[in-house]
């Protein structure tokens, strides 16, 4: 296997949770998984990532999958499924196996990282949301974007702090608010969440809804293997409502620090 096949090969996890989502094509809200069934979605946040084709058992079922991409909630089978992933360009075969989903699982399956350098792979993140009270709504933060530092996210305004210090490739806990309009401010993580603003954020939140944000895509994208730039790509978990070609919330970047944090 070359360099170049290795991340793409890595596109698996994520193929096979499209792929059994589409081949089943069952859709609605988030609701209670079955004991034969498990209950998956997939975000495509990897910047420079190209888009891929997928067959399932031989027959396909997804087609240009592309940044910015987040599927519904679905109940698909437990068990084991021959999948197929070629590039939609050319249709070369990045991989084709057999891959098993477990039962009575809840996650999201992300695809992070960059192609180009060679760190492409899969996040697994369980999805343990409650529905919040009247009046409010609960929202975590999975960070994406690969060449963020680890942040911080306040609102403006406020000495209120959302999210403290999440690095890339890992996911805040949920966190209960007022349902309302927010204008958020992601910054470069500081023990005192005072670091350097990066981007500005205005998102809306709805009564009774539980939300996932991906930050997603570069802070500097002329310096990057890719083009897509930062966004905030907010998507409503306890609804579960399909997006096809996710619309991402207003942002605006600013300079980013020079100080960058492994993840």
């Amino acid at each position: 296997m070359t360099p170049d096949e290795k991340p793409l090969k890595r596109l698996v996890a994520v193929g096979l949770a499209i792929t059994l989502i589409a081949s089943l094509g069952v859709g609605g809200s988030f609701a209670a998984v079955q004991d034969e069934e498990a209950q998956v979605r997939v975000a495509h946040v990897s910047p420079d990532a190209p888009a891929v084709d997928v067959l399932v058992d031989g027959d396909p079922v997804l087609e240009g999958v592309e940044f910015g991409t987040v599927s519904d909630y679905l109940n698909v089978s437990a068990g084991e499924h021959n999948v197929t992933i070629q590039t939609s360009e050319d249709e070369s075969v990045v991989f084709e196996g057999n891959v098993t989903l477990d039962a009575g699982t809840q996650t999201t399956i992300a695809a992070l990282g960059e192609v180009g350098e060679e760190t492409f792979e899969p996040g697994v993140f369980e999805d343990d949301f409650e529905t919040p009270g009247e009046g409010n709504a609960s929202v975590r933060l999975i960070h994406a974007s690969p060449d963020a530092p680890a942040v911080d996210v306040t609102v403006a305004g406020t000495d209120t702090v959302l999210f403290d210090n999440v690095s890339f490739a890992n996911a805040s806990d949920y966190v209960e608010v007022p349902a309302d309009d927010y204008e958020l401010e992601v910054r470069t993580a500081t023990e005192d969440n005072d670091g350097e603003v990066v981007s500005t954020v205005n998102v809306s939140l709805e009564s009774g809804t539980a939300n996932t944000a991906f930050a997603a895509g570069y802070l500097s994208p002329e310096e990057a293997a890719g083009d897509e730039p930062f966004q905030l790509i907010l998507v409503t978990d306890s609804e579960g409502e399909a997006v096809e070609e996710t619309t991402p919330m207003e942002t605006t970047p600013a300079e980013m620090n020079e100080t960058t944090t492994e993840a």
